[in-house]
């Protein structure tokens, strides 16, 4: 008998992400049809889980915002992933301007890691028992900034500046 043993190497979901992100931005610089356009890209919306994941018992039972000296530490891999976006909106940023193209980015990372309150967590009636949704944001606040910041940005992206009535 034959023994083959085959190593693959984990890269983490960081890697992963990074790749995905730099081939979109390739494909949108690269392309001959997307001369000119804005891409617009929304960083991680954070899940919040405390105490572990939503796999491994964690929670999001918070029911209003965290303190100052709390978001500090909320951040962990949500932050990571969040630069990783950045750093390759840069990239491809860079890159575009020489040809057209615009980037830009709706960070909403930061503002939704201070509210942890803004999911439906355990609130919503769920029938899983232990299952709190982190992940879709529904209530009203904390998903409402970003269309404020979707106006900032095509504000800032337009060639003719919106006006107020």
């Amino acid at each position: 008998t034959c023994a083959l043993s085959i190593y693959v190497t984990d890269l983490g979901p960081g890697f992963a992400i990074q790749r995905e992100f730099r081939t979109a931005f390739n494909y949108i610089n690269d392309c001959k049809n997307c001369f000119g356009i804005l891409t617009l890209l929304r960083t991680i919306s954070p899940s919040q889980f405390e105490n572990g994941t939503w796999k491994t018992g964690g929670s999001c039972v918070r029911t209003s915002p965290l303190a100052p000296e709390e978001i500090q530490d909320a951040g962990g891999t949500d932050m990571e992933y969040r630069n990783i976006q950045m750093a390759e909106i840069e990239s491809a940023r860079k890159r575009g301007e020489k040809i057209g193209n615009r980037f830009d980015v709706l960070d909403v990372t930061g503002a939704m890691l201070m509210r942890p309150d803004g999911h439906p967590g355990l609130h919503w009636r769920n029938k899983k028992k232990g299952y709190s949704d982190c992940v879709h944001w529904c209530l009203p606040g904390p998903i409402d900034v970003w269309n404020e910041f979707l106006l900032e940005v095509l504000r800032r992206q337009s060639h003719f500046p919106l006006r107020s009535r």
